[in-house]
């Protein structure tokens, strides 16, 4: 039997309890063995390093497969689920070597690769549990026990048979690069790890002399950044094609070379240097200069230390002369090569280890980091004359992705995949992928495409999956290894394990007689690992060859934008250069979670909440549908902020329960008052006469139809905000206008109808969103499951929801004109929503009129057969549609927005200001219809300009109304009171409190005595009751929104301020909301008097009933003998006997000094009265309490001037 739903849910609680429930009936792999002859949907899990937490970034991403992979089990496919995990190279190596205090290659010789590896295999599943605890908590159903890891034999083999592939196409070579290197962790990094980790940094910016050979007197002068590079200078470097000049440095009195167009970069003044002779660039090209340091002199023979020439030379920076240094340069290298200054096979001008300190070669720096050579180097040039400017320059820098250190760049000997010969390849495979948003295919990544440099894919490093080329001494002999067989065959031994530990010893005799092949020392870069992820998962081709070739390339892959330059780019690469095909059909790339403050997200910051926290706190599927229902999902970033989930947690998950749980109300008291079970048959149920009923089905079934294509094209962004809203149409409409029905008031035949229409939209809408939010929905079905007719079952099993085949579009049950005509009605009653709002009349009050007016008649008669709903909804009598808004004498006025137009337009702003104000109601109404305007020259645009409606009385108009209008209609709400209404809005005022009385005592018999009476006045200015949260605490109190009466009225920003003097507030920024609505700018504060607002720094309070009178005790000034003065005009002023209650009461004294502040009188002396002829006056001896809610009477003492 159907259980009955209790009022309250703890979200996380339940989840927990569904989480069992899955457990305990394994519902995951029952999918799996359900779908396992079903077509085949591929998708790969790119893997994370399990040394670290998981964070939002992960979730993001997990949410975003997980939902994907639910929806497409429930299309009717089969969708293998592996969690992967990264398990080697630097990320492990650096933990390893910061705890074991491993500073260079040395130390890891002195501990042994067999011990150092074994650390790092003991830290590699670190956290593996609390990555599978908090995966499973998040609702994402990934196989943990059938897991992969890339140090496992057989994904290491299927590495091997990669590589091999390559290696056999010719693609592999080994050479000197120009590298981004990690002195930190002494490997170089590839160029897509290099640009992970940019900052601004302040390094040194010098400007150097190299005097000619053929005339010392004269020098070139070069600019740079990186002075430890200077040792190791062999040439200069002009632009061929740009003008340089000869100079003469007045106040050095030296003669100079360099561009003309950088003479700014030295030179403040042009009286500073005298123009002695220009010539273009290549004049100066093989003109030899007298070394800087003579380190590398023999290199002079080779045709080092001369003048070359290369258009990479810009104008933009430095002096149009670069210091040349190749084996520290990408372009250094390059041009030095094309003037072999330097040849493939000379020995390297290089000498800087692999911990970034000079070698032997550099005497006077000799063991010296190389940034902290910087300011040796700088003094010895200052000391040998040829420094001729020193100072600091900031620019943005790369720094190592996982020690946080400077890279340098250096050549190093390594092991390449030839990239760039494919790059149209690469771009033609690209394009056949559909990326989601589509802008990173054609952008970000198109654009890294198109610049792809060969791949350097060895690392010196001893925790990978080795390199598998044994190579002769003199490397002319080289045998690449593809498999394990293949090395226990010319090894002669018996393989397990390829790890350097295992294999590194091993020999392959050599066919050419060149004795031994021994393996190179090095591994693979952890990105060619993850790239061969697809083939290394399922053993490739060592086994499962069939399935991989029917299931490749993946239908599906989703992750983090930094992947452009990363995972996405080495499965590219792989599956092209093996293939030469793309290695997936769809993918979707989500942006960055910052943290609130829009910074990154640090744990030593601590500048989030930790994620756990957010799921115990609100549950995942909240956490779950803010992060999908953010701009993060559009490849945008998001800020992070823990208010979002307590939204959509109150604004879209408890409105849903609450429907739900009014459904099993109401088929409970069915079943109890007519003794009728209540069974749902989609076959048998009968097409019902309500429009409303009609209307809700239809909207269902729209929804089905958007989310099926719009998840067939992987747009999550555009499938939650619909989502989102229809549960509002859901609650917000369809319940609360069919509440009466759902009760059974209008019969028991009608009520069914109803519960059926809402059983089978709340079906429906589980079955929808059961990808997104599996908790709750899986929660909703275990109970409507129990109202379903056996008889109608089709699905072999129904356990869980999401065993469940999604829903399709009935297409029968669409109907656009009643969901037109329904759209209209909604507009109509949202616009006489806000006109009560305005002028603060409760919908309990009935009011006499509303008038629609529209152009169209057909949407006015739309609205005619919907009429009986706005008349409920708005507590109307009676409802007057027209076409002639002429009739009612209404125009249009403008008002511009004082803030955005004023910052734009700066002088121009009176002037349009004006002219916006004169604009006739013709001109606005074709502004409201094209949406633009031209203002004195200027395009105005919606955003810019507030339209309000106004009563013309010379045509007629009258102020009985108030209007308000949308892109729809025009509303006008006869707000004048009439007794017998404002008796009715007592009656129903009385009926609800009496209501509310009767539910907080839990039906218990009351006993109601009513009074009539006069109340007491309430305070004579306008004032607002304040509901206040901060740091965890809530207060009361009151705040006046004027005083005196019409004078020093408070803005939003004045009365945050006032809130933050008061009550104590220091150094937050508050949200100050009426009921649910945030209170912007624009909000007519006096139209909120008497209502109570609540002010929230970081969670608000929750929404709760105003008192209907201050919170605090109050009295009412009267001025009586003399006028306000200080600019004041009111003579009528509220003063607050205490604020916050309870606390700062008044004194006497004190209430005559604040009497006389709201007046202006200051300077006056004042006598207080409780009477206004003055015979009763307030002395020090009257309690102030007694004064409460009494008009005080301020009598102003003259003076001799008055006299």
């Amino acid at each position: 039997m159907v259980q009955q739903v209790p009022e309250n849910i703890n979200f996380p609680a339940e989840e927990e309890k569904i989480l069992q429930f899955w457990s305990e009936f394994n519902c995951f792999q029952e999918c799996l063995k359900q779908s396992k002859h079903k077509p085949k949907f591929t998708f790969y899990d790119g893997p994370p390093f399990a040394t670290g937490l998981p964070h939002y970034g992960h979730i993001l991403a997990g949410t975003i497969k997980d939902i994907v992979t639910r929806y497409a089990h429930q299309s009717g496919f089969h969708v293998d689920r592996r969690f992967g995990w990264d398990c080697h190279g630097l990320p492990v190596e650096y933990e390893i070597d910061k705890t074991l205090g491993i500073r260079g290659p040395e130390d890891v010789a002195k501990m042994g690769i067999v011990e150092y590896n074994n650390q790092c295999r003991a830290i590699v599943m670190r956290y593996s549990t609390e990555w599978k605890s908090t995966v499973t908590r998040l609702g994402r159903w990934i196989d943990f026990d059938n897991d992969y890891k890339t140090l496992y034999p057989q994904f290491m083999e299927s590495v091997w048979w990669v590589f091999k592939q390559l290696y056999d196409k010719g693609l592999v070579y080994r050479g000197v690069k120009v590298m981004p290197f990690s002195t930190a962790c002494n490997t170089p990094l590839s160029n897509f790890e290099s640009h992970q980790n940019y900052k601004d940094v302040q390094d040194p910016s010098v400007f150097v002399t190299f005097p000619l050979e053929e005339d010392e007197n004269v020098s070139l002068v070069a600019w740079t950044t990186t002075p430890w590079t200077l040792p190791s200078n062999l040439a200069l470097c002009v632009n061929p094609d740009m003008q340089y000049v000869k100079i003469k440095d007045v106040i050095r009195g030296k003669l100079l070379i360099l561009m003309e167009a950088r003479l700014p970069a030295l030179y403040k003044l042009e009286t500073d240097y005298e123009v002695l002779e220009r010539f273009p660039g290549s004049c100066l090209k093989g003109k030899k200069y007298r070394p800087l340091f003579d380190y590398f002199v023999q290199c002079k023979e080779n045709g080092a230390f001369t003048v070359l020439t290369d258009s990479y030379v810009r104008e933009e920076e430095g002096t149009g002369v670069v210091h040349q240094a190749p084996y520290f340069g990408a372009d250094d290298y390059r041009v030095c090569m094309d003037f072999s200054i330097i040849q493939k096979d000379s020995p390297p001008i290089c000498p800087v280890d692999a911990s970034g300190c000079f070698t032997a070669e550099v005497t006077d720096f000799t063991g010296q980091y190389v940034k902290d050579a910087d300011k040796n180097i700088i003094r010895t040039l200052k000391e040998e004359g040829r420094l001729l400017v020193a100072s600091t320059f900031t620019h943005s820098y790369p720094f190592c992705w996982r020690s946080d250190t400077p890279l340098i760049y250096k050549a190093v000997p390594s092991w390449f995949v030839r990239v760039e010969h494919m790059v149209d390849q690469l771009l033609k495979n690209n394009d056949l992928c559909y990326w989601v948003p589509e802008f990173v295919r054609e952008k970000r990544f198109g654009n890294w495409l198109k610049d792809a440099r060969d791949w350097a894919i060895s690392r010196n490093r001893y925790w990978g999956t080795p390199i598998p080329l044994w190579v002769s001494d003199d490397f002319e002999e080289v045998v690449c290894i593809g498999s394990m067989a293949e090395l226990e065959e010319l090894s002669g031994a018996k393989v397990s394990d390829l790890h350097r530990e295992s294999i590194d010893h091993l020999t392959i005799p050599s066919r050419c007689g060149k004795g031994v092949l021994r393996r190179i020392s090095e591994v693979f870069d952890c990105w060619f690992e993850s790239g061969s992820m697809p083939y290394a998962q399922v053993h490739y081709p060592f086994e499962n060859k069939r399935e991989f070739d029917d299931a490749f390339p993946a239908d599906f892959i989703a992750e983090g934008i930094d992947q452009t330059r990363g995972w996405f780019y080495t499965l590219l690469v792989l599956a092209t250069a093996l293939f030469g095909q793309p290695p997936f059909r769809n993918v979707i790339v989500n942006g960055l979670v910052l943290a609130s403050d829009g910074q990154k997200m640090s744990k030593r910051k601590k500048n989030y909440p930790d994620p756990l926290s957010i799921i115990h706190k609100y549950g995942a599927d909240a956490l779950r549908l803010y992060l999908i229902n953010s701009p993060v999902v559009r490849a945008e970033n998001l800020r992070f902020k823990e208010e979002g989930v307590r939204d959509v947690l109150k604004d879209v998950l408890l409105p849903w329960y609450n429907a739900y749980r009014f459904f099993i109300q109401n088929v409970l008291r069915l079943q109890k008052e007519e003794e009728m079970e209540f069974l749902y048959n989609e076959n048998t149920v009968k097409e019902s006469a309500n429009v409303t009923d009609r209307w809700v089905l239809s909207c269902m079934q729209s929804l089905v139809g958007f989310f099926e294509t719009e998840m067939a094209a992987y747009r999550l962004y555009t499938v939650v905000p619909r989502l989102v809203k229809f549960v509002d149409v859901l609650t917000n409409w369809y319940v609360r206008m069919n509440r009466r029905r759902l009760k059974g008031e209008n019969g028991v035949e009608d009520c069914v109808m109803a519960l059926e229409t809402l059983f089978s939209v709340l079906l429906s809408l589980c079955r929808l969103m059961a990808p997104y939010t599996p908790f709750l929905t899986e929660l909703m079905y275990q109970n409507l499951k129990l109202l379903i007719d056996p008889g109608s079952v089709q699905d072999k099993d129904t356990l869980s929801i999401h065993y469940l085949m999604l829903p399709h579009v009935r297409e029968e049950l669409i109907d656009k004109n009643t969901e037109s005509a329904v759209s209209r009605m909604q507009s109509v009653i949202e616009l006489g929503r806000v006109i009560r709002d305005r002028k603060t009349i409760p919908i309990k009050y009935p009011l006499k009129e509303i008038v629609v007016i529209h152009q169209d008649p057909e949407a006015l008669n739309e609205i005619k057969s919907l009429e009986k709903y706005i008349i409920e909804e708005l507590n109307v009598r009676k409802v007057t549609l027209s076409t002639d808004k002429n009739k009612y004498g209404i125009r249009l006025r403008a008002e511009p927005d004082h803030m955005v137009l004023g910052k734009r337009l700066k002088g121009a702003f009176r002037a349009v200001m004006t002219a916006i104000k004169q604009l006739s109601s013709e001109e606005l109404e074709r502004f409201q219809e094209t949406g633009t305007i031209v203002v004195e020259g200027h395009e105005l645009h919606e955003e810019d300009i507030r339209l309000m409606y106004t009563f013309d009385q010379t045509a007629g108009g009258t102020t009985q109304y108030e209007a308000h209008s949308d892109a729809q209609a025009l509303v006008l709400l006869d707000v004048t009171p009439e007794q017998s209404m404002v008796d009715e809005g007592v009656a129903r005022e009385v009926i609800n409190r009496i209501q509310k009385l009767r539910k907080k005592l839990k039906g218990s018999d009351l006993e109601i005595t009513l009074t009539r009476g006069s109340s007491p006045p309430g305070p004579a200015c306008a004032y607002v009751n304040l509901n206040i949260c901060t740091n965890g605490s809530e207060q009361g109190g009151v705040l006046l929104l004027e005083n005196p009466k019409g004078d020093n009225r408070l803005d939003l920003l004045k009365l945050k301020s006032v809130i933050t003097s008061i009550f104590g507030i220091k150094n937050t920024e508050l949200a100050v909301l009426h009921g649910e609505t945030e209170i912007r700018n624009q909000t007519d504060l006096l139209s909120l008097s008497g209502k109570t607002l609540r002010v929230a720094a970081g969670s608000a309070p929750a929404v709760v009933d105003g008192p209907g009178s201050a919170l605090c005790r109050y009295i009412n000034l009267q001025l009586l003998n003399s006028g306000p003065q200080e600019c004041v005009k009111g003579t009528v002023g509220t003063l607050l006997l205490e604020n916050p209650p309870g606390q700062n009461g008044l004194t006497h004294q004190g209430l005559l000094y604040e009497a006389a502040k709201v007046f202006g009188l200051r300077s006056r002396k004042l006598k207080l009265f409780l009477n206004e002829t003055q015979t009763d006056e307030i002395t020090e001896e009257i309690p102030m309490k007694t004064l409460n809610m009494k008009t005080v009477y301020v009598s102003v003492l003259p003076t001799t001037a008055d006299i």
